[in-house]
């Protein structure tokens, strides 16, 4: 399977992030942030399992699967956020999304399960995100992609982030609806 997203960061990092700030624009980073569960719930509430899982273009991710994906790099950005926080310049590694999604099954996986184990994720996460300083948001990583990462670029990667998949579910179920 591909990955828009994916597809991207890993062959032009540059304009995987352009990409992002471009999304986030003047937004309020946490603010997106806070509110991307409860905008997940919505959307597996008002489709069904069979349209959540249903894949729409051959070679990309099914709704489901890109749910199961959030669920991961939530889990992985919080790992990264903890290592540059507390950290002098740790590594940062990517991850191979299309292996992570594939090898745990995100598409067998009940939606509003995803979503519930999003949302205690991403609580753990935001909880720490809100207490950090400015001079912790300047604390930076070395990820091996992409370079030197300071925690605010992280914040700002992961806010454009959960809006370019959300866009990417709604495009998706509303190209599996026309079927």
């Amino acid at each position: 399977m591909a990955n828009e997203s994916r597809d991207l960061s890993s062959t032009d990092p540059e304009a995987y992030v352009a990409k992002m700030r471009g999304l986030v624009g003047k937004r309020d980073r946490i603010g997106i942030l806070s509110e991307t569960a409860e905008v997940l719930a919505g959307i597996v509430r008002e489709h069904s399992v069979e349209q959540m899982r249903a894949r729409p273009f051959e070679g990309k991710w099914t709704p489901n699967e890109i749910l199961g994906h959030l669920c991961d790099a939530e889990w992985v950005f919080g790992y990264r956020m903890r290592a540059v926080l507390c950290e002098d310049e740790p590594q940062i590694l990517a991850m191979d999304h299309e292996r992570w999604v594939s090898g745990q099954g995100h598409n067998e996986r009940e939606p509003a399960e995803l979503v519930e184990a999003f949302r205690h994720l991403r609580e753990a996460n935001l909880s720490l995100w809100r207490r950090m300083t400015p001079a912790d948001l300047r604390r930076r990583g070395l990820h091996n992609e992409r370079g030197a990462e300071s925690l605010d670029k992280i914040l700002l990667m992961k806010a454009g982030h959960d809006l370019s998949h959300i866009d990417q579910i709604r495009r998706y179920l509303a190209a599996g609806a026309k079927d």
